[in-house]
């Protein structure tokens, strides 16, 4: 970076000037300095729903894992729009395609609970683990990832390396602060 883009960076009012991310690919952050910051996206589990000795070896079996892994890394959440536009399609295909009145009601029903999620933004939340590599090697990028994925599914947990959506919902969150943006035109008299 020259003088002159670093004084643009550090004078911008835009966001994207300043963070250090210079692409993101192959389900890895690229940062400007190098570093490649990627990791798994953890499916939620309730443990608590499990009697308490399987309760007790999940979580022993959790604390074991962070304590083998030999390198820095980061747990974080996020909470992402629960998108059910294809479900409530399929309800209305179902609810078009029946004749009997009490389906149709019950099929009515399903509908207001759907909207009722639709109205009051619900979102789910997601779990990633996430770890920086220095360096064009992605063999130790996919050593970490391999051990991570393996050291989870010990503890009774599913994960997969994360995608680069997963890594722009997670930038997202952690620039506008969870907010969701809407983009569309503005029109000036």
């Amino acid at each position: 970076m020259n003088i002159f883009q670093k004084k643009m960076a550090n004078s911008s009012k835009y966001t994207e000037d300043w963070i250090p991310v210079k692409d993101i690919s192959n389900g890895c952050i690229i940062l400007d300095n190098g570093y490649k910051v990627t990791g798994v996206k953890i499916t939620p589990r309730n443990i608590f729903i499990l009697d308490p000795n399987s309760q007790e070896n999940v979580i022993v079996g959790l604390k074991t894992f962070y304590n083998t892994l030999d390198f820095e890394f980061w747990i974080m959440a996020a909470d992402r729009p629960v998108d059910i536009a294809g479900y409530m399609a399929q309800l209305q295909l179902l609810k078009d395609s029946t004749s009997n009145p009490v389906l149709k009601k019950m099929i009515n029903q399903d509908i207001d609970k759907a909207n009722m999620f639709i109205d009051n933004n619900v979102s789910d939340t997601e779990y990633y683990l996430l770890f920086k590599e220095k360096g064009k090697n992605n063999d130790i990028l996919q050593k970490k990832l391999r051990t991570v994925i393996s050291g989870l599914a010990n503890c009774g947990l599913n994960a997969m390396q994360t995608t680069n959506n997963d890594l722009r919902v997670l930038l997202n969150n952690f620039l506008n602060g969870g907010m969701d943006t809407k983009s569309g035109t503005v029109i000036v008299p």
